[in-house]
């Protein structure tokens, strides 16, 4: 298969812990041609998706990564599955590169797809299922965030719609003499809806990943927050633990994984504290180097075995 990876600058990604590089060293181990390139590639001739793109052998050293071969003219349609992968934010530069790959739908298989990925907010998409949630808010008002807190118990979490990777979320607690700077601060002074949360105290036990492929389970990661941190993200100090997807973990994905393979979201991480569906990860979802880590497992080769399995 001829494979093409949008995705950050490979000389910056951390060899490590970036599951788009195990992809990409998958796929070359089962002799499928690699492609890489920016968003900041993609194009149109006439109504044709275009990317200016690289052939890329990849190999794991650190600081010797990869190796480009020559840029050409790569139609999308001539790929069997193009990888969205950039990093959020989702901005308006990530916006229109999913307008540029719609015109490649139906012509190619693009992973997540881009109306899907247009559509699916992370936070928001939780509100899809609102009996997997937590009791749950979106509002640019303080007044009505302090009535929340209230009605919460005393406690609840914020987040901006529109970051990732825990920036931006805090931990409120009635009574707490920073409350009202967190709340302007979470909202921008009313200029940005902030979504806000029940307060969930198993987090301290652990937020933990489920991967899907296609809309099955692949693995689980248990991401244990730091002593002095409320976040579950591993780049902030959280712990990767190993866990088991069962109970409420298989209700939550025999709800939401038909839906997403339905939607063309193909690889997708989903975030569950306490048997609650906090977050449906699709543009760019991780913990694959973790599990690896974990279970002594490949699970990037079961990822591209599934995709030869859907193209045929």
């Amino acid at each position: 298969m001829k494979l093409l990876f949008i995705m950050d600058p490979l000389a910056r990604i951390q060899i490590a812990g970036d599951s788009t590089f195990a992809l990409m060293l998958a796929a070359q181990e089962r002799r499928h041609e690699i492609w890489f390139c920016e968003p900041r590639h993609l194009g149109l001739e006439h109504d044709d998706a275009m990317a200016r793109a690289w052939p890329v052998t990849v190999r794991r050293i650190v600081g010797d990564h990869y190796l480009l071969g020559q840029q050409s003219s790569v139609p999308l349609s001539s790929c069997h599955a193009v990888f969205m992968r950039k990093d959020p934010p989702i901005d308006l530069d990530y916006y229109f590169a999913t307008l540029l790959l719609e015109r490649a739908r139906g012509r190619t298989l693009i992973i997540n797809d881009p109306r899907g990925l247009r559509e699916c907010n992370e936070k928001l998409a939780i509100l899809d299922y609102p009996h997997l949630c937590p009791p749950t808010i979106v509002t640019r008002e303080t007044v009505r965030l302090r009535s929340f807190l209230v009605e919460q118990g005393g406690e609840m979490v914020v987040k901006p719609l529109d970051a990732s990777g825990g920036f931006g979320v805090f931990h409120v607690r009635q009574g707490d003499t920073n409350t009202g700077a967190i709340l302007e601060q979470a909202t921008n002074l009313g200029r940005r809806w902030t979504m806000a949360q029940r307060y969930l105290p198993e987090v301290r036990s652990g937020d933990k990943r489920i991967l899907l492929v296609d809309g099955e389970p692949l693995c689980a990661v248990l991401r244990v927050p730091a002593p002095d941190d409320a976040r579950g993200n591993l780049h902030v100090g959280a712990r990767a633990m190993p866990t088991k997807i069962e109970g409420r973990d298989l209700d939550i994905v025999a709800a939401v994984g038909p839906n997403l393979r339905a939607a063309g979201h193909f690889f997708v991480g989903l975030d569950v504290i306490g048997g609650h569906l906090t977050e449906i990860n699709v543009t760019s979802p991780t913990g694959i180097m973790e599990a690896n880590a974990l279970y002594g497992e490949q699970y990037e080769a079961r990822v591209i075995l599934a995709l030869e399995r859907k193209i045929g």
